[in-house]
């Protein structure tokens, strides 16, 4: 993305009421069907701190092997309505990129907030944490969606 205008603001506006309508924790544009690179999150960590922001063309950095131990918590998605599962992410993750104004940004997150960004960021290079499964997770994931029942009670984003 290389135009910081006022659509693109615009856009992160409509994206956070998006996210909070559907009472999600994090929203890439091309689930709403638009062809940028920008997320927005509204998402707790570990420790009870609320993050709230965007992120334009993010890059996650790769972690050392001393700084990569894996959280194996459940993960659900707006994209895979009502399925959940686990999956192992780095609980510590720093994303680079600009703001809507093309100002250089990192954001760093631990434990839950760590797993949005790396899951937002996956939405723009064309993947859902389901592509992340093995097939018998990804199948049960498949299932769960087509039943439309929550395995976990929802918990809203207020």
């Amino acid at each position: 993305m290389t135009e910081f205008d006022e659509k693109l603001a615009q856009l992160v506006d409509d994206m956070f009421a998006s996210q909070r309508t559907a009472e999600g924790v994090g929203l890439a544009a091309n689930q709403i069907g638009v062809d940028l690179k920008v997320f927005v999150y509204d998402c707790m960590d570990d420790e009870g701190v609320r993050h709230v922001g965007h992120i334009c063309n993010p890059v996650l950095d790769e972690l050392p092997a001393d700084r990569r131990v894996l959280d194996d918590s459940n993960e659900g998605c707006l994209s895979v309505p009502t399925a959940y599962a686990e999956l192992a992410r780095p609980d510590y993750a720093v994303v680079r990129g600009v703001d809507m104004k093309g100002n250089p940004v990192a954001i760093q997150g631990t434990g839950y907030f760590a797993r949005c960004l790396q899951h937002e960021t996956d939405h723009l290079y064309g993947y859902l944490y389901i592509d992340r499964l093995s097939k018998r997770d990804r199948k049960d994931a498949l299932r769960q969606m087509a039943e439309g029942t929550p395995r976990y009670p929802v918990v809203a984003n207020d």
